[in-house]
């Protein structure tokens, strides 16, 4: 299987794992921000199609950090809501890593581009990658500090969040 397929089926992969946990999450915050990475995998996917089949493709910047920050902006909620398990958090884990190989495999394809519209694309699916490792990453981030939060002055200053 070549690079440019087996990175097409690992995007398609990530929509359909985004749209389970979409459905595991359906009655938390975290819902929206799995609709929206789906959404977003597949039209990386769409992307990619259109430049194995040589056809136009238009390379269009997501919002997906601001629009993940935006859903976050009341921490409160956040960790009242979301009662993580360890099942949870272990995908929210799976997720990051991931994001991290997509971002490998795109590295490697940018380094092996023969054209400018090949870097081009490249650049840009790297780009978009790395803000979908920045969300999990952040969600993990968020999901453990409200484990280890504890509203005791005794143990000192805490860092904000």
């Amino acid at each position: 299987m070549s690079a440019l397929k087996f990175a097409i089926q690992m995007e398609l992969d990530g929509e359909r794992y985004y749209l389970e946990q979409a459905e595991l999450n359906k009655d938390n915050n975290l819902r929206p921000v799995f609709v929206m990475l789906a959404g977003e995998e597949r039209k990386h996917a769409e992307i990619l199609q259109q430049y194995a089949d040589e056809s136009d493709y238009n390379l269009t910047e997501s919002g997906a950090y601001t629009e993940f920050k935006n859903v976050f902006a009341d921490l409160d909620d956040f960790s009242v809501e979301v009662k993580t398990t360890p099942e949870q958090l272990d995908g929210y884990r799976l997720a990051l890593e991931k994001e991290r190989e997509m971002v490998e495999l795109y590295e490697k394809m940018l380094q092996e581009a023969k054209t400018d519209q090949d870097r081009e694309l490249f650049g840009f699916l790297i780009k978009e990658e790395k803000k979908h490792y920045q969300i999990f990453s952040d969600i993990i981030e968020h999901l453990l500090k409200a484990e280890q939060w504890v509203e005791d002055a005794e143990f000192g200053l805490r860092e904000e969040y």
